[in-house]
């Protein structure tokens, strides 16, 4: 039996808590972000959850080492499908993107994240989708590595509205 499940609605507080690590980590040098947005997201995030067809999944593990917060959740990966034109190598035009991928301080190094991120990616092949992309921190570029993911030049650009 598995330790990943997929993220119910019950997770969503979680899912917010897990990704706020994420986000400290990736910009510890600035400090603690803030978590008022949190308030705010989780009618979305739970309404996500909700929806066994939709376009958007989270795959979780739960803490095995934290009786003392029932719900708590060890680790959290989640990814979307968009639709894209298609072109040469993805002619349906599926796109499957990650992110949030966080473990909780306590429970990393125990094959949570990668446990996650291949029942991500068998989500997204029993949907068809041949390209999946994210982005990674230097520390976690070995395990997407190591699933097949390969660095890309990004022409990337983004306005804010």
């Amino acid at each position: 039996m598995s330790l990943v499940r997929r993220a119910v609605p019950e997770d969503a507080e979680e899912v917010l808590r897990l990704r706020q690590v994420m986000i400290d980590s990736l910009f510890a040098s600035a400090g603690p972000s803030s978590t008022e947005w949190h308030a705010q997201s989780l009618p979305t995030v739970r309404g996500r959850l909700a929806d066994p067809d939709g376009d958007f999944v989270a795959f979780v593990v739960d803490h095995p080492d934290r009786p003392d917060r029932p719900g708590a959740l060890a680790a959290l990966v989640a990814g979307t499908i968009e639709y894209r034109i298609g072109r040469a190598g993805n002619p349906h035009g599926a796109v499957g993107h990650v992110f949030s991928v966080a473990t909780d301080p306590d429970a990393r190094r125990r094959g949570y994240a990668r446990a996650c991120m291949e029942t991500l990616l068998d989500w997204f092949r029993e949907r068809n989708v041949r390209q999946v992309d994210l982005n990674a921190s230097a520390a976690a570029e070995p395990l997407y590595a190591s699933l097949g993911f390969v660095r890309k030049p990004d022409p990337s650009m983004r306005l804010q509205l």
